[in-house]
Formats: C-alpha cells, structure tokens, sequence
C-alpha cells in the first residue's frame, strides 16, 4: 500500500486499502469503474446513480503549538480526536511524517523591490539547509511582467543556491497569480508519494495577470497543494535601500548660506537641508510601518491552504519567516485513520482537536475532495 503525503501539516485524503472487483463466477455481476480520488478508490456500477467507496486509509498531517507559539512534540493517539464531515474517526497511528518535500518557490524580481534582493539572494541556502531535508527538491519560478521558470525541480543544493544568488532586478510588472497558476501546474502532476508545497516570497501588488487568485486557489487545494507566504513590503524596501538627494545643487559651500534665515529661527545646516528639500524621510517613517500595510491577499491564500503566513513588516526579518516556515514543514504529526461515515463525493471536512493538555492549538487543512475526475 502506498500512502501518498502531499502536503505538510495541513491537508488529508484517502489512500486505498482494499479495491473489490467482480469474480468470474458471477457472470450477471455489473462492471465495475474505479473513480480515483485522491489514491482513493470508488467502485461505481453503470445502471447504479449511488457511488459506494472502499474501506481507506485517510492521513493527516497536523502541527501543534502551545499557547506561546512554540511547537509541540511527543504527542500520540490519546492526545488527538478527529472528524470526518462531523463522524468521530478513530486514530491508527499518530507519526512524524518523512515524507520528501517537492517546493516550487515563487520569488517576485521586480525593480520594486530591488532593495530586497540582496536579503533575497541569500535564501537559496536557508532553503537547502533547512527545508529540503536528504531528499527534498525545488523548483524556482520568478516573475514580474513576465512569469519564467528560472529553476526546474532538482535537489542539487549548489543549482538551487547560484539560482538565487544570480537574482536580477526586471519591471515593475507584477504578474503574481499567474505565477502561483504556474506554481500549482509544476506540483500537480508530480509523484504524490512527496508532500507538495509553495512557498512564495513576493508582495501584495498585482497587476495583469490572467488568473483569478480565487481559481488558483480552488486548485491548489483540488491538488492538496499547501501555500506558505512570505510577504515583502515596498516601503520596507524604500526604506532600506540608499536614500536619493533630492536637493538643489549647492550655490555655496558648506557653513555659508546662501538665503536669509527664516524669520524667528537661525541658519544651521539641518533648517537648509529641509528647505531645499534634502532630508532623509526613513527615520520618519520606521515608526509607522506596521500602521500603513495594508493585509495581503496572500494572506488568505496560505489560510485557505491551511499553510502559513509570516510578513516582513516589523521585525520580523526574511530569514525568520523562512526559519518559521522550515519548522513547521519538519515537526508535523501524520494522523492516520480509516474513514468511516459518508462517502459522499465532494468537499470533506476535517476537525483535529488536542485532548488532554492544556493550551495546545492544532493547525491543519480544513479537509480534502473527493470527487469523480
């Protein structure tokens, strides 16, 4: 049996665990069409409108956190309770899950956050150190007016490192849904024995991309792709990046002012420079970041994913996000179950509750599809 993990600590679906068939002696028996959903098979009979599914192995990657955020280790069955569209499941096993990573990261290159790219530049080792694991694989996708593949997927560290440490600046195109569209296109067909994963490092702004965010959206979660968000922030980037004068050339040297004081002051260096429009605007607008961004919407795209998201803004720096992001992909618990209840085709939900300890949160997907292709 083969149980397919697709993504970390935030999705389920069903593998199979035993396909029934028509025997020989039973020559008046229907044909049987099996319907894949998710590794799970669905026997249907042609002159038969109810779909029937097989008893199946449905696993769940789940992360705890205690009350102060940190990650919670050493749990087991007794510690978990999970629904299946409302039925009460009962656990097999409760497991660290190993399965191999395959992460197409989505890295924005626009000239608006030029800034950033040299912190950006240093990713690529935070990635191989600390994501992939032994047998983890990456694939890299950039985009600004254009959406191009700049790495295909690969575990050479050395590729995935060179890939952004060549980073470029491009436009100030940002075609960020079409680039998540192309994201999802890369993991979906890949070997569902890995856990498929996103992690974009990109802002809030979009503009002329040919995909609804909503349908992308819609699937990445048909595809039980997760989506962990590093938000970059424009006016972090202005503000770190080598502030332009703007003044006037000088008609005098320094200490000899050219104009009378203004009126009730006296002439100093500071008063000239904010006459003449020559001041350094980035202290004044440090205090303020966290009150001038405004949510992105790929905020909504990681919680509908059940991924994470991590913004820049403040103080939390891109190596933290990553840092964050890498803790949650290595501690998840796999909780294993053999549905019972409804077989019903479409959307299951999913509700994992921690029992017994106090204070403990668990984040997971919020369910699974199961669906005739």
């Amino acid at each position: 049996m083969v149980r397919h993990l697709s993504i970390v600590a935030t999705f389920c679906f069903a593998t199979p665990l035993l396909a029934q068939s028509p025997t020989a002696s039973s020559p008046t028996s229907a044909p049987t069409i099996a319907i894949r959903a998710f590794g799970q098979e669905i026997q249907k009979t042609p002159d038969q409108s109810r779909i029937r599914a097989n008893v199946s192995l449905v696993s769940t990657p789940v992360v705890v956190r205690d009350a102060k955020g940190k990650l919670a280790m050493g749990l087991s069955e007794e510690d978990f309770r999970v629904f299946d569209n409302g039925v009460e499941q009962t656990l097999e096993a409760v497991e660290m899950s190993g399965a191999p990573l395959s992460v197409a990261i989505v890295v924005e290159n626009s000239s608006r956050i030029e800034a950033l790219l040299p912190a950006l530049r240093r990713t690529g080792m935070l990635f191989t150190q600390k994501v992939l694991g032994e047998s983890g694989e990456v694939a890299v996708i950039g985009y600004g007016d254009e959406v191009v593949k700049l790495l295909d997927f690969t575990g050479d560290a050395a590729a995935i490192e060179k890939t952004f440490a060549d980073l470029r600046p491009g436009t100030s195109g940002a075609r960020f849904y079409d680039a998540l569209s192309e994201a999802v296109d890369v993991l979906r067909n890949l070997p569902p024995s890995h856990r498929h994963v996103i992690v974009t490092l990109t802002e809030a702004f979009e503009k002329g991309s040919e995909n609804m965010l909503s349908q992308v959206l819609r699937e990445a979660q048909i595809a039980n792709i997760t989506i962990y968000s590093v938000g970059l922030s424009t006016m972090v980037a202005e503000v770190h990046s080598p502030h332009q004068q703007t003044a006037p050339l000088r008609a005098t040297p320094l200490g000899i002012f050219g104009l009378p004081a203004i009126p009730g002051s006296v002439n100093t260096p500071t008063v000239d420079q904010l006459r003449s429009g020559n001041i350094d605007l980035g202290g004044l607008v440090r205090p303020v970041w966290a009150f001038a961004v405004r949510k992105p919407p790929i905020e909504a795209a990681a919680v509908a994913t059940g991924g994470m998201y991590q913004s820049t803004v403040g103080t939390t720096s891109i190596e933290t996000a990553i840092d964050q992001i890498a803790g949650e992909l290595n501690t998840q618990y796999a909780l294993n179950y053999r549905r019972v209840g409804s077989d019903t085709l479409g959307y299951h939900r999913i509700k994992v509750e921690v029992v017994g300890q106090r204070g403990l949160k668990a984040h997971y997907r919020a369910g699974y599809y199961l669906f005739q292709p």
